[in-house]
């Protein structure tokens, strides 16, 4: 694929507590790709050199349909087999934390965050793939031993958000639990890890384990191929690091096929990496699809609230023969989307006179079934 030209600054970033940095979100400042930087940032030293307190963040932003950010190194393209466990939970990494920025509104449900992970690139992955994370402190069912690992999906491409390889984003909602008889939260019983993440601070330590997984690698086998990503909340995930592969990055891979993402959230201000997914649609209109299913805000075809599966109703006839022609569907997100998932794809295919459990197994055997639910 040949190199267009892009526009590109880099700028250091203290690492230590800065109120005004940390109050440019993603969702709010960042990510508009019509801008000349993709993050706004207040006045930043930019000859400062990258040292143990500072971090040089790369971003470059799409000027035109066909410029593609510079990535490096291209080294990582040449591995057969993804990498797997090259950390184990007994000698896990110690990574540092380069930001953590709130990527959702004021009205949405809960708080999602998006950290970047600076790993210096000794813990390379592959899209799709997830990293384990080991919360400080101990594990209060086995005194003196550390916390169970807590898997997260990568929200990046193996170049990370600065397109170095040095590092790797996650995208955390804040597990909060709010007692029923007072309605105030009980920090006690809250997600360890989730807020562990969520509360961190540039320049703080990670211990990392992984990369693990192989269901949700993207197969790069056919370029021409259609890819059905089916997401809810922060199960976007690994989609965001297949579209930022697709359309963003000037890889050695030229995408061809058809990217059509689901996302199910509660509301507009929900939606994560929205203006990425909006970017793509407008730059790649032949080769993106993007359909949101914002449960408190819009009604389905029976006047009810629209959850991603009733999306995936009002396309099936077009997703079923989708897959009927080789295409690859995603699922991930919560596990309590799939059921009701499920049910709608039995009921399609009862009605198209087609027997589901058949077609399901036909799917699995062909390896176009992708789930990771948590």
């Amino acid at each position: 694929m040949a190199h267009s030209a892009i526009s590109q600054v880099s700028v250091a970033v203290p690492l230590q507590t800065d109120s005004s940095f940390r109050r440019s979100t993603f969702k709010a400042t960042s990510l508009t790709f019509s801008d000349k930087l993709c993050i706004s940032m207040p006045s930043i030293d930019l000859k400062a050199a990258r040292s143990r307190s500072q971090y040089i963040v790369c971003m470059s932003v799409q000027q035109a349909s066909k410029a593609k950010v510079s990535v490096s190194p291209l080294s990582l393209e040449d591995a057969k087999e993804p990498p797997l466990n090259i950390y184990k939970p007994k000698e896990p990494y110690t990574a540092t934390i380069v930001s953590v920025e709130r990527i959702v509104g004021p009205k949405a449900p809960g708080e999602t965050c998006h950290i970047v992970i600076d790993h210096d690139g000794n813990l390379p992955y592959w899209e799709g793939q997830s990293y384990g994370v080991v919360p400080p402190g101990e594990n209060p069912k086995k005194p003196g031993s550390p916390h169970n690992v807590r898997l997260y999906s990568i929200a990046s491409t193996r170049y990370g958000d600065s397109f170095d390889g040095k590092t790797a984003s996650l995208c955390v909602r804040r597990a909060v639990y709010y007692d029923p008889e007072t309605g105030k939260e009980d920090p006690s019983k809250n997600g360890v890890c989730s807020n562990f993440l969520c509360n961190a601070k540039p320049g703080d330590k990670v211990k990392i384990t992984g990369p693990s997984g192989k269901i949700m690698l993207l197969p790069e086998d056919n370029l021409n191929a259609t890819h059905i990503m089916i997401g809810t909340g922060t199960g976007v995930a690994p989609f965001r690091g297949y579209l930022r592969r697709m359309f963003m990055e000037s890889v050695p891979i030229k995408f061809n096929g058809l990217a059509w993402l689901f996302l199910g959230v509660a509301n507009t201000d929900s939606l994560l990496y929205d203006d990425e997914f909006t970017k793509y649609l407008s730059d790649y209109p032949g080769n993106f699809r993007y359909d949101r299913a914002l449960s408190r805000e819009q009604k389905n075809n029976k006047g009810g609230k629209m959850y991603v599966q009733d999306k995936i109703e009002e396309y099936s006839d077009e997703i079923f023969k989708l897959l009927d022609e080789g295409a690859h569907i995603y699922f991930c997100g919560l596990k309590g989307m799939m059921p009701g998932i499920q049910d709608t794809l039995k009921r399609v295919a009862e009605e198209r006179g087609e027997s589901w459990e058949q077609k399901l197994s036909q799917l699995k055997k062909n390896k176009q079934w992708h789930v990771e639910v948590y």
